[in-house]
């Protein structure tokens, strides 16, 4: 069953993709333009969240945020709640992913969601939004996927609001973007792109946990320092995020040299990190005995250069509130990092709410921050202030 790009097509697609899984083909001459959809069809049911609605896997088309220029195919999730949409449509959560990898098959939307990621977000269904998730240019889509490119990922993220707002039947343009680690670090990023890049988008709001800022000095004190009660041998998790930092950097720095980063022993995780998902890099990293002081050579930060320079944010003051939550022992995105974001962005004019989880980790504070941001979701849902809080203590 094909669907022609017609208002009498959008209008029957509802009904349709509960009973088909159809190709979506926009028609030749349809100028393609950022968050045009080219295909949708049903999600694997293996793959949606627990009492949902329609759920769908849509393919649309995004600006190349390596280049900033030329449009590129990007897939994303949709699921809708159960029920009828209310009046106007259900709102959106614009899902922003933790790492998964860099290889094609480790794409969000061809792989079940975690425990902790589905109970997270069916709490979100449950208070009424649906879930727009980009995998990210490069995910599942020809192409690198260069990971931490704050660019790269805010355009799949806004492109993937418009594809699913321009296509999907029961949405409104009431918007929370969302997000977590990588995705942390994609939600800031895109609530910092959208006033110029996508300002028709309705954002109310932004919602980070474990969210990460790098500056020269905070990643100079992040490698040189060993987690507290650690030793400076024991396996880093950060160690896994730059192997994926260098292998989406290889993807379109034809300059770089692995070997100017990384050490001998450190070679054979790099080679595997591009077709290995993040559980099983982190297997490869443990079982080979990296860390910091055995797989980074001194000129590591020359070498990684242009990945390091994309991570930055093209603004620190965002239109909308903030929030972040922080794991007061995440070891994924060390505290100082999230600690500096949230300082920067309230020193920029931000509105932050900031909440310090006492005893957690990156993924526990995921789920603990639940009640927290759903106080802070409802106050910029309805046009409330929020209180502001930039220097937060554990509790």
């Amino acid at each position: 069953m094909t669907f022609r790009h017609s208002s009498l097509a959008i209008a029957g697609l509802t009904a349709a993709l509960c009973v088909a899984t159809p190709a979506f083909s926009a028609p030749a001459d349809t100028q393609p333009h950022p968050g045009s959809i080219t295909s949708v069809e049903l999600l694997n049911p293996a793959f949606s969240l627990p009492d949902a609605g329609r759920a769908l896997k849509i393919t649309y088309l995004s600006t190349n945020g390596v280049t900033d220029k030329g449009l590129v195919p990007v897939t994303a999730e949709v699921i809708l709640p159960a029920g009828t949409p209310p009046a106007g449509g259900w709102p959106i959560v614009a899902w922003a992913h933790g790492t998964v990898g860099v290889a094609d098959h480790c794409a969000p939307s061809n792989n079940p969601w975690t425990d902790r990621n589905r109970r997270y977000l069916s709490e979100w269904m449950k208070r009424g939004f649906a879930v727009v998730g980009t995998d990210y240019q490069g995910l599942g889509t020809p192409g690198t996927h260069a990971y931490l490119n704050t660019r790269v990922e805010a355009y799949s993220l806004l492109d993937a609001i418009r594809a699913a707002l321009g296509n999907i039947p029961g949405l409104q343009n009431k918007i929370m973007i969302v997000g977590q680690s990588q995705g942390g670090g994609a939600a800031f990023a895109s609530a910092a792109f959208s006033s110029t890049y996508a300002p028709e988008l309705g954002i109310r709001g932004t919602v980070a946990t474990g969210a990460p800022y790098i500056t020269p000095e905070l990643m100079q004190q992040m490698i040189a320092a060993p987690a507290s009660g650690h030793t400076e041998a024991a396996y880093n998790p950060v160690v896994v995020y730059t192997l994926y930092l260098a292998r989406g950097q290889a993807g379109y720095d034809p300059n770089f040299r692995p070997e100017d980063a990384f050490t001998p022993k450190a070679m054979s995780a790099y080679q595997e990190a591009a077709n290995l998902c993040v559980y099983e890099l982190t297997d490869k990293v443990k079982q080979d005995g990296l860390n910091f002081g055995n797989s980074l050579k001194p000129g590591y930060s020359k070498a990684l250069a242009p990945a390091l320079a994309a991570m930055t944010y093209p603004t620190l003051k965002l239109s909308q509130p903030l929030f972040m939550g922080t794991g007061e022992l995440d070891r994924d995105v060390p505290p100082a990092l999230q600690h500096g974001l949230v300082k920067a962005a309230c020193a920029a004019g931000t509105t932050v709410q900031a909440h310090v989880y006492k005893g957690l980790n990156h993924d526990q504070t995921v789920n603990a921050s639940l009640a927290d941001s759903a106080a802070f979701t409802k106050a910029v849902m309805n046009g409330q202030s929020v209180t502001p809080e930039c220097n937060p203590t554990p509790k």
